[in-house]
């Protein structure tokens, strides 16, 4: 095909009015929490302090951190039910006499690895400290001015983070500012030229829209907001939707002010019911997790940190003093692997992208779009499909679904699915890759098995490459996606994707994805 000059022009003026794709970050920081505070910690503090304080424990695992990139610490409390976790001079310790403190062991291994430690002012009581009672910010005070003495000049020591957590339903209350800056202005005091850091939650409920929360956000004399994305907490039934789009809404605030904000992701989800204090956080699919950090990345926020990567991603033989119920260690690989650049993380980083964005991202996410589709779930010829052909089609438009089952993008194929993909021409193919959407709630589960089959003239068809479908554990709370992934597929112009059809639950897919050399 020949393209003409103003052709080419044409095309650099398109491409150089996208908006750029911003690279996706990995996750490179961390609160760590010493304290047992209810059944939400069963996985991940030991409520016996003389084991839950181990400083060789707490060196291991900052070693382990920094192995895969994490190289910010954000302490969530210092002290609880007034014992100190570090040699405070006006409190008695929460760790057994005559062994080195928690505190001192990760800054001690912190200093040493270069990592950056944001210490915390709390808590002057317990995780309930009131934002508004003038004593507990006294209290929170005194608790830096003791940490300042301690730990002021030492190298990994960047900051403060300040856990006076409070909802931005509908934007950060007029209490929560004036009790912020009463720390901060403590925190300037006592350490010059640090940072300081809040957290507060809520982002799902946020009037952002309302000129009441930009001006909130203004008055608040801190450095660093690193809102909550609370997925994990699971507030609304499918939160990435709505955490997209205000997160969308928050770079824009955040541009106008200047100040710099960071994303908390939670990679957590729930052994029993959500957010209470008698069910214990286990570790996500790493299919939503990717999922979370992608969006956080396109958000323009400065950095990503997560809650609580101890006690949920966790280095296999590691020093640790509880194991998960079910999955912990996988979920250390699965990141490792992405970080790797492993083919199933990747392209599924894509396709998120491609959400988030609204765009293929890098290489096009499905070289197959507009592949036509000639066979349904009945096997039935597309000339005699109707209307349903037009909603099958949607595996191959480029479109993919977001995490909501009523989403138009997503094809039922609870009946079984067996449709193959015309590509126009025979085409080395790379990789196929079917992606799938779990939501137990709603009896939508991922496929156990899959299989693919390919030919080149669409009689003679090659054996069967059966694939497990995702491996789905902590289900029960998320609603999330995940891929396939056929690697390697060799010379094909026709390609079948077959799963069996379910009883007891729902399958759905919103695209069949094909890599092949043009």
């Amino acid at each position: 095909m020949k393209i003409t000059a103003l052709a080419i022009i044409a095309l650099a003026l398109l491409a150089s009015c996208k908006p750029a794709v911003k690279e996706t970050m990995p996750v490179t920081g961390t609160f760590i929490n010493l304290a047992w505070q209810d059944e939400r910690n069963n996985y991940m503090n030991f409520q016996d302090e003389n084991v839950n304080t181990d400083p060789e424990m707490w060196a291991d695992k900052m070693r382990a951190l920094h192995e895969i990139g994490v190289d910010y610490i954000m302490f969530d409390q210092v002290a609880n039910e007034r014992k100190a976790y570090y040699p405070s001079p006006s409190m008695e310790h929460h760790y057994p006499e005559g062994r080195k403190s928690p505190v001192d062991a990760i800054m001690d291994t912190c200093d040493e690895l270069g990592m950056h430690v944001f210490l915390s002012s709390g808590w002057a009581v317990s995780q309930y400290d009131n934002v508004g009672d003038s004593s507990v910010v006294a209290r929170q005070c005194e608790i830096m001015q003791e940490l300042a003495d301690l730990y002021g000049d030492r190298p990994s020591f960047c900051g403060w983070y300040l856990p006076m957590e409070d909802c931005l339903s509908p934007y950060l209350p007029d209490r929560s500012v004036d009790g912020i800056n009463k720390l901060t202005a403590t925190a300037y005091a006592v350490t010059p030229g640090k940072l300081t850091m809040v957290a507060p939650w809520g982002i799902y409920g946020a009037q952002l829209d309302n000129p009441k929360f930009k001006e909130n956000l203004s008055r608040i004399n801190v450095d660093i907001i690193a809102y909550q994305d609370e997925v994990g907490c699971v507030r609304d039934r499918f939160p990435m939707i709505r955490v997209r789009r205000n997160f969308r809404k928050l770079e824009k605030i955040h541009k106008d002010l200047k100040l710099e904000y960071w994303i908390n992701i939670e990679n957590f989800t729930w052994d029993r019911g959500t957010n209470n204090h008698y069910s214990s956080l286990i570790p996500a699919e790493f299919g939503r997790y990717l999922a979370q950090i992608v969006n956080a990345s396109q958000s323009g926020c400065r950095r990503i940190v997560s809650f609580s990567i101890f006690g949920i991603i966790d280095k296999p033989g590691e020093r640790h003093p509880l194991s998960q119920p079910v999955e912990g260690p996988r979920t250390w690989s699965d990141y490792q692997s992405w970080l790797d650049g492993d083919a199933h993380w990747s392209l599924l980083e894509d396709v998120f992208t491609s959400i988030n964005t609204g765009k293929p991202y890098g290489k096009a996410v499905n070289d197959a779009h507009g592949a036509r589709v000639c066979y349904s779930v009945n096997g039935l010829p597309s000339r005699k499909l109707s209307a349903a052909q037009s909603e099958i089609q949607a595996l191959t438009d480029g479109v993919f679904g977001e995490e909501d089952p009523t989403d138009p993008r997503w094809v039922d194929f609870t009946a079984g699915m067996n449709v193959t993909l015309d590509l126009g021409r025979t085409r080395s193919v790379s990789s196929v890759a079917p992606r799938f959407l779990n939501y137990a709630q709603d009896h939508i589960h991922m496929p156990g098995t899959v299989v693919l089959e390919t030919s080149v003239d669409g009689e003679n068809w090659s054996d069967p490459v059966i694939a497990d479908g995702p491996h789905a554990v902590n289900i029960k709370h998320d609603c999330y996606s995940d891929l396939t992934l056929f690697e390697n597929v060799g010379d094909a112009r026709y390609v079948r994707i077959s799963v069996q059809g379910s009883l007891w639950s729902r399958r759905l897919c919103d695209e069949i994805i094909i890599r092949y050399d043009r």
